[in-house]
């Protein structure tokens, strides 16, 4: 078959070859062919029609109506849905090999019958003039922290004009976690751009019905950096593509780095923090040149940073706890019935009175939890030992694994008023002297399958003979030649 580079060559050649036969030789067909090509003027393309007609009868034919109807009521059907009803309600009509005939069908009616298609329209962004940021879930990248995994969220900070990029550990998205991940990055950028987008979180917007558009303590934070807010309609994640698609670009980065590293493992959350340190700048290397642009136009930060947390004011129950967004905590027993203040942190939580810091305690993630450090009610458990065993949250006083299994040593042993007596004096003189000698001491009863008992614990705790180290386990290598004689063994 002659194609059009053929005849296109034979066009040139007949121009410059003197014999017409050695043209039509060198453009690769024959010389009759040649000559009609020339005589035409014309491509070969130019001679084809358009197939217009079916090969082979519409299977699909009688029943397209009923296809049609079904797509102009809900569009959004995929054709290998409408297929299986068809077989459903048709049985031995279809064979599934006729899938492929109704895909194509179906897809030639949405481009020329079906609805019009959501068109993205590419915007210009100027330099310093728009910043996006939002929470991006890391879980799924399998990195641990001493061997445990590490549930964690990144506060994604974006430049749409660089797309210079940093960003922030943290555990929620609480308006803690936005307040400093926001701050951490504008003083990172040493300047301020003239907005700042978000999708609709509901820390930092309100409610359609509200008359205001942002929360007022995220109004204050935009107010304190002279920043103009902005909002993603809902449902409408492409509206802050550019810190979106940094997402998806940024945890791939960050799997290929630990890919490279070897180990998804960290000893601890500052190195990790390094890690992801070090990635942005390295990501960010390749921008100077935008960036630049966008540092010259910046605005200029303010003098101090405004405190990434929410205060508020509660009363101490009569069990030494407080209620915080919805998880409880205990607090000093001298405190119950005080009204306290409360300053909330992304990452911890201080208990304040009389204008001075009493107590600062980890932030519990999450709702319906519960925080009981057993040193502020111990006092009162040693003289009412009968509220132990049904106590609401009498789990958290077993500090470690070992005082639990003390505990349950001494049930078996003993009565249960005897046994919580003795187990409340173990863990007062854990708050009272050592927390950490008195969980020694346990371990080395447990080991020598000793009797445990408050009295030997307290005079073992105070004796100055150490305790033993714990014991070092080591698994040898497997050896699998034993397996491959007992193989040899069988064959033979």
């Amino acid at each position: 078959m002659v194609t059009d580079q053929q005849v296109r060559r034979l066009f040139k050649l007949v121009q410059t070859e003197k014999n017409f036969g050695i043209a039509a030789m060198k453009a690769g067909m024959d010389e009759k062919t040649a000559r009609k090509y020339r005589r035409l003027g014309k491509l070969p393309s130019e001679f084809q029609t358009g197939h217009t007609w079916r090969t082979r009868k519409d299977p699909f034919e009688d029943v397209w109506h009923e296809i049609k109807s079904m797509l102009e009521i809900n569009a959004g059907l995929e054709a290998k849905t409408i297929f299986e009803d068809l077989q459903r309600r048709n049985p031995g009509r279809f064979a599934d090999g006729q899938l492929r005939t109704l895909q194509r069908r179906i897809k030639v009616w949405r481009v020329s019958e079906g609805p019009a298609k959501e068109v993205f329209f590419t915007q210009l962004h100027h330099p310093g003039e728009l910043s996006q940021s939002d929470f991006t879930h890391m879980n799924k990248l399998g990195v641990t922290i001493g061997g445990r995994p590490f549930d964690h969220l990144i506060y994604h900070f974006v430049l749409t004009y660089s797309n210079w990029e940093t960003g922030s550990i943290c555990y929620s998205e609480s308006f803690e976690s936005l307040s400093q991940g926001l701050q951490n990055a504008l003083w990172e950028l040493g300047g301020v751009p003239q907005k700042h987008r978000t999708d609709c979180l509901t820390t930092a917007v309100q409610k359609t019905s509200h008359p205001e558009e942002f929360t007022r303590r995220y109004q204050d934070l935009l107010d304190h950096y002279d920043l103009k807010g902005c909002k993603t309609n809902p449902e409408s994640p492409h509206e802050n593509g550019d810190v979106e698609q940094r997402h998806y670009r940024f945890k791939q980065a960050v799997d290929q780095a630990l890919i490279l590293r070897n180990s998804r493992d960290f000893v601890d959350r500052s190195e990790y923090e390094q890690f992801v340190g070090k990635l942005f700048k390295q990501l960010n290397a390749g921008r100077n040149k935008r960036f630049l642009e966008e540092q010259a136009v910046l605005h200029r930060l303010p003098k101090h940073r405004i405190e990434a947390c929410k205060k508020s004011t509660t009363r101490v129950g009569p069990s030494s706890t407080i209620r915080v967004n919805h998880n409880v905590y205990s607090v000093d027993s001298r405190l119950i019935g005080e009204r306290i203040g409360v300053h909330l942190f992304m990452e911890h939580l201080e208990i304040w009175y009389g204008q001075k810091k009493i107590d600062t305690l980890p932030r519990l993630r999450g709702e319906g939890k519960h925080r009981i450090n057993y040193r502020h009610i111990i006092d009162s458990l040693v003289r009412k030992p009968g509220a132990l065993e049904n106590y609401r949250y009498r789990d958290d006083l077993f500090p470690t694994s070992r005082f639990r299994i003390a505990y349950d040593d001494l049930k078996q042993r003993h009565s249960q008023s005897i046994a919580a007596k003795q187990y409340l004096n173990i863990l007062h003189l854990a708050g009272r002297e050592n927390e950490t000698a008195v969980d020694d001491v346990l371990r080395m009863m447990i080991d020598k399958n000793m009797s445990i008992c408050d009295e030997q614990v307290e005079a073992l705790v105070r004796c100055s003979q150490p305790v033993a180290v714990a014991t070092k386990v080591r698994i040898p290598a497997v050896d699998l030649t034993c397996y491959d004689r007992l193989l040899e063994e069988v064959t033979s």
